[in-house]
């Protein structure tokens, strides 16, 4: 369980998010809005890695008041872009999601190997593993950067633009994958842009706009022709492809 109560952050004497307040827990639950409404800021402070005001509560506990450890291992970060800055194998780099759980200085035992075994079998990396991390495209860098994410097994995932710079096979093999980590009983909380994705494997969506958040509800709910138009400045056409949810933007109102 996620609980916002008022949160409010503020960068560079600027007023980022406002005010937001919501409980989260369970399934995929998107955040939509246009670039610069607040999304990742959001994302950063219930992560802990942004002083906000309000209340961030993570199972009862404030985020800012938990141990660093603790906190490593209740909540998965999955930032924005694929660089990755050491000459790791992709085996590695995985195994680093581990790191919260080993004492200082311990190494991975059997329980921690299967862990990053099944990791990586998760996000067929298997024949990957001993690649270096610089010899990969930028689709496979962001499936080992989420096996990393993965690895970790905490009950909350933050994932912000995990579809970013992806073509639609590798964008939707990255939504599998984290329908699959919620329905295994996690809570995973994305940041995303492709409203259709968003609807088809989302739970519940929430759209933040100037940093306040509009509408929290189911896909359907939420992405209404009039709410688009409101927010993005867009005509969307909305429809179905297949039994599937399609939001198509138009043209701007």
């Amino acid at each position: 369980m996620v609980k916002l109560d008022h949160v409010a952050v503020a960068l560079g004497g600027r007023r980022i998010v406002e005010g937001i307040s919501t409980d989260l827990a369970g399934g995929v639950i998107g955040l939509i809005g246009p670039n610069g409404a607040g999304k990742s800021t959001l994302v950063r402070a219930i992560a802990g890695l942004l002083p906000s005001e309000g209340a961030i509560l993570i199972d009862g506990r404030r985020i800012g008041s938990m141990p660093l450890r603790d906190r490593a291992k209740r909540i998965a970060y999955l930032p924005q872009g694929q660089a990755v800055h050491w000459p790791l194998t992709v085996e590695r780099l995985v195994a680093l999601g581990r790191l919260p759980h080993l004492a200082p200085f311990a190494r991975p035992g059997a329980a921690e190997s299967a862990t990053i075994e099944a990791a990586l079998e998760r996000t067929e990396l298997l024949d990957l593993r001993d690649r270096p991390m610089d010899q990969l495209s930028g689709g496979e860098r962001a499936r080992v950067l989420l096996a990393r994410a993965l690895a970790v097994g905490a009950p909350l995932l933050l994932a912000d633009e995990p579809l970013a710079a992806l073509d639609p096979s590798h964008q939707i093999d990255v939504m599998r994958l984290l329908r699959a980590e919620a329905d295994r009983g996690a809570t995973v909380i994305a940041v995303l842009h492709d409203l259709t994705l968003a609807a088809r494997w989302c739970d519940r969506l929430l759209l933040i706009d100037r940093g306040r958040l509009v509408a929290d509800g189911s896909p359907r709910d939420v992405l209404s022709a009039e709410r688009i138009g409101a927010v993005y400045g867009v005509s969307a056409f909305i429809g179905e492809a297949g039994g599937e949810p399609l939001v198509v933007p138009l043209a701007h109102r």
